[in-house]
């Protein structure tokens, strides 16, 4: 009996051992970023808070509009979990709600300003010339608008702005505002990219500029535009507690963490709880971005040795025998 080695296995073989395999690109730094614990500790308190801030409800029969007159300024207990204000109302309830308020402007911040900075900056650096010039002039223009001052003109409710809830006021300013330096970012970078050959080969071809844009631009910034998005929400969040906090933000009956936190703060030795709950949510939700967009970063960079290796598993090889009799 003969063992002969089958040399369309050893070509096959050597293939597996010389080559990698050729891994997308989204799934290596989806690797890279669950090999951060601490990323994924991040991902992992927001989601619960996402989740406390919609299903949260249920932990509490009580709701933000429900005065327990028993249980007035009371510390936590089995009635109420988290205490009660001077109202007697459930503060679970309140945090619930303004834990939701909260995300909720700051994904709409965070999501559609990243949008507007892409489309506005590729078209500047895409377009050029005059029509590059006049719309940086109108960003400089707008950099230079004092926000605070903004921001308490239109959430005044002056006009016919009464009407609408103080939460999507204060949403609609601060995207109003956190928008103009990403798109000069965004632009700078674009107007590299402008200069790569597959750009220059589409424009010659008569591909559309819209098509260019969307096709060649915005998927070359994706990395800064995903970095960008969770900064933004972080962003939006502070601004939103800053703003209330000082009592141009968001009003009653509308409940945020800001405004919660702002109610407390000349009562923090009568009510702790009432002050420092709030607080504690607002940490974990801001802390948890934060460690997201770490590992996010650290993901897209390839220099990056923060988040380790990965371990190469090597090809076993294999050999095909053939038996002469």
């Amino acid at each position: 009996m003969t063992n002969i080695i089958d040399p369309i296995a050893e070509i096959d073989e050597t293939r597996v051992a010389d080559q990698d395999v050729v891994i997308g690109k989204s799934r290596i730094i989806f690797r890279r970023f669950m090999r951060n614990r601490t990323a994924v500790a991040g991902l992992f308190i927001f989601l619960a808070l996402f989740l406390f801030s919609v299903f949260g409800g249920f932990l509490t029969p009580w709701d933000k509009e429900t005065i327990d007159p028993l249980n007035i300024g009371m510390p936590p207990s089995p009635d109420h979990l988290l205490g009660t204000t001077q109202a007697g109302i459930d503060l679970m309830a309140l945090i619930v709600d303004g834990t939701r308020t909260s995300i909720l402007i700051g994904l709409i911040v965070g999501g559609l300003s990243v949008l507007i900075s892409a489309v506005y900056g590729c078209t500047m650096a895409f377009f050029g010339g005059k029509v590059d010039a006049t719309m940086l002039f109108i960003l400089e223009a707008l950099i230079m608008m004092p926000a605070i001052l903004v921001v308490a003109v239109a959430t005044s409710g002056s006009g016919g702005l009464k009407s609408l809830p103080s939460w999507l006021l204060l949403v609609v300013v601060l995207l109003f505002f956190s928008w103009m330096g990403t798109a000069r970012l965004v632009r700078s970078l674009s107007m590299s990219l402008m200069q790569r050959d597959y750009v220059k080969a589409a424009k010659y071809m008569g591909v559309p500029s819209r098509r260019i844009v969307w096709r060649h631009l915005v998927p070359n910034i994706g990395s800064l535009l995903v970095l960008d998005f969770t900064r933004g929400i972080t962003g939006a969040i502070l601004a939103e507690v800053a703003f209330s906090f000082i009592g141009i933000g968001i009003k009653l009956p509308d409940v945020s963490l800001g405004v919660l936190i702002g109610q407390a703060t000349g009562q923090v030795s009568s009510f702790p709880w009432m002050f420092w709950v709030p607080l504690i949510v607002m940490f974990f939700l801001t802390g948890s971005l934060a460690m997201m967009n770490d590992g996010l970063r650290d993901a897209f960079d390839p220099s990056s040795s923060s988040i380790g290796r990965a371990k190469r598993n090597g090809a076993n090889a294999k050999t095909t025998k053939v038996t002469n009799k």
